[in-house]
């Protein structure tokens, strides 16, 4: 999932790029290379030694070991060809990204200019984006309607969902608009799903690479709502679970929730589970395919790159949503979404219609978002 789903991984990746800067402090920085030294060596701070320095970590740590060392040999035969020797890192991260999903596409994998690394909704860091909660409240008699544009691993914005939640219990049906909604964590879902269910449920099953869990922890952590299983020697397995409160009064509420081709990462993990599980309906268009989570770790040269080190799956059928997305029960345009969601409500299609031009975001914010 996205960025702020793997602040563990991405701290403990971290700290090896950490310690590697400041033994370049100390003296003379590594004179340019033409190829990339042994894997862990102290590679050069340029977009070079980045690119080896991110042939190393695909080969430890993404999410299928035989693609991750597809991804590092093709990216050491370029140091040596010298193809990113000249370049800025801007135009380095553009290439090695193409280079990248050339070889395998993944929704995920990227590689970015390090000020420019991009936040859950496809924003780059530092830059303005909506809020992640966005018109919430009541939106027709007995409706509730949320918008969610990113999972953040933020405590107010945890609250902030438990409190719509606990303010809408006696809704006969709550909307959540995906449409916008670019990823993050468990920590928002794990407030939503205790409501819905009334007992506990199976969501999904999380698997990820045996050696960077070792080293590094998991992104999701192991708070209540997840459930560790034996794995294999390669990987460890987690299952994802929901866990009702003792209030019943959404139990039987309909809910829907809105997709686009936006929809990505954390969101599809959401939607995924609501959907295989019979909880929800969603309707709009297929989502993303940005299946495999991971975390960000700095490259040296002014780059970082997002690596996948695990997948998320439908427990039942052992299939993750990389490339093709979640599908909808209804599909239709995203922008008539809230529309079609309304009037199978029993909303009346000329109240369905105003409401959606009303409520209806941006179109641009619901164009997906590839690699780049």
């Amino acid at each position: 999932m996205s960025d702020p789903f793997t602040r563990l991984l991405a701290a403990g990746l971290a700290m090896s790029s950490a310690s590697a800067a400041t033994a370049r402090d100390v003296g003379s920085p590594p004179a340019p290379q033409a190829v990339c030294d042994p894997a862990g060596s102290d590679h050069a701070d340029t977009p070079s030694g980045a690119a080896c320095r991110l042939a190393d970590e695909l080969d430890k740590a993404f999410v299928y070991p035989a693609q991750g060392a597809a991804y590092a040999t093709m990216l050491r035969a370029n140091v040596a060809a010298g193809r990113y020797a000249d370049q800025s890192p801007k135009d380095a991260a553009r290439m090695m990204t193409a280079d990248l999903q050339a070889v395998a596409p993944d929704g995920h994998l990227r590689v970015e200019k390090e000020d420019e690394r991009r936040q859950p909704g496809g924003n780059a860091a530092g830059k303005d984006h909506p809020p992640v909660l966005e018109r919430g409240g009541w939106i027709a008699p007995g409706i509730a309607f949320l918008r969610i544009n990113a999972f953040l691993p933020n405590d107010q914005e945890t609250a902030d969902v438990a409190k719509f939640m606990a303010d809408h219990a006696d809704a006969e049906a709550i909307i959540f608009d995906l449409r916008t909604h670019g990823g993050g964590g468990l920590a928002q879902m794990d407030v939503i799903f205790p409501w819905l269910f009334d007992k506990e449920k199976r969501l999904v099953t999380m698997a990820m690479r045996r050696s960077v869990e070792e080293e590094h922890g998991t992104p999701f952590g192991d708070g209540p709502s997840m459930r560790k299983l034996a794995g294999t020697a390669q990987e460890t397995v987690w299952e994802h679970w929901a866990l009702p409160n003792e209030d019943p009064r959404l139990r039987d509420a309909r809910i829907i929730l809105l997709t686009s081709e936006r929809t990505a990462s954390a969101a599809e993990h959401f939607a995924l589970a609501m959907k295989h599980t019979g909880r929800a309906r969603l309707v709009g268009s297929h989502t993303a395919g940005a299946n495999h989570f991971g975390g960000g770790v700095s490259l040296g040269g002014g780059l970082s790159a997002f690596i996948p080190i695990g997948r998320t799956y439908d427990p039942l059928t052992g299939k993750d949503w990389e490339g093709t997305g979640v599908l909808p029960d209804l599909e239709c345009p995203p922008e008539r979404a809230l529309e079609y969601a309304l009037r199978s409500l029993g909303v009346a299609p000329e109240e369905a219609a105003a409401l959606e031009a009303e409520y209806m975001p941006d179109p641009e914010r619901m164009k997906r978002r590839r690699p780049a």
